[in-house]
C-alpha cells in the first residue's frame, strides 16, 4: 500500500516539475544581448531574487530526490513474506494426498493368471414344496424277479 501511494506521488511530482520547468523563461534567452548589447554585466545576466516558479521547482526537485532515494532503499531490501494460517477461500479445501499417505501394496499380490473364485450365489427365494406323492402316483417297486 505504501509503495502504491509513493509511486503515485512520484509520478505527480515528476509531471509538475516538467510543467514548471517548461513554463520558466531560460537564463540563456538574454545571451545574445550579453555579447554586444552591453545591457548585462555577465553573459547570462545577473540573477536577482527568485520568483515563484523557480522556488517551487526547487522544492519539487528536492521532494523528487528524497522520494527516489526512499523508494530505492525500500525496494533494495528483500521482501519478507508473512505466512499465515488463514487461507481465505482455500481454507475448506483438503490438501492433496502425498506419497506418505498412500498405503503400500500387499506383500503377496495375486498373479495375473489366477482366476478369482466365484462367490456362492445367495438367493432369498425358497423353492416351492413338492406335492406329496400318493401310492397311486408312485411307480411300482418292482424287483428283479418282478415280485
Amino acid at each position: 500500500m505504501f509503495t502504491i501511494i509513493a509511486q503515485v506521488f512520484y509520478v505527480l511530482i515528476a509531471a509538475a516539475m516538467i510543467a514548471l520547468i517548461l513554463m520558466q523563461r531560460g537564463a540563456g534567452a538574454d545571451a545574445g544581448s550579453g555579447f554586444g548589447g552591453g545591457a548585462s554585466a555577465t553573459v547570462f545576466g545577473a540573477r536577482g531574487s527568485s520568483n515563484f516558479l523557480s522556488r517551487s521547482t526547487a522544492v519539487l526537485a528536492g521532494l523528487f530526490f528524497l522520494l527516489s532515494l526512499g523508494m530505492g532503499m525500500f525496494h533494495s531490501r528483500p521482501m519478507v513474506v508473512a505466512t499465515s494460517d488463514d487461507l481465505g477461500v482455500m481454507a475448506g479445501v483438503a490438501p492433496k494426498a502425498t506419497t506418505d499417505d498412500v498405503p503400500a501394496a500387499p506383500a503377496t499380490a495375486p498373479a495375473a493368471t489366477d482366476v478369482p473364485t466365484a462367490a456362492p450365489a445367495t438367493t432369498t427365494e425358497q423353492p416351492a414344496a413338492e406335492p406329496a406323492k400318493t401310492e397311486a402316483t408312485q411307480p411300482e417297486k418292482a424287483g428283479k424277479d418282478g415280485v
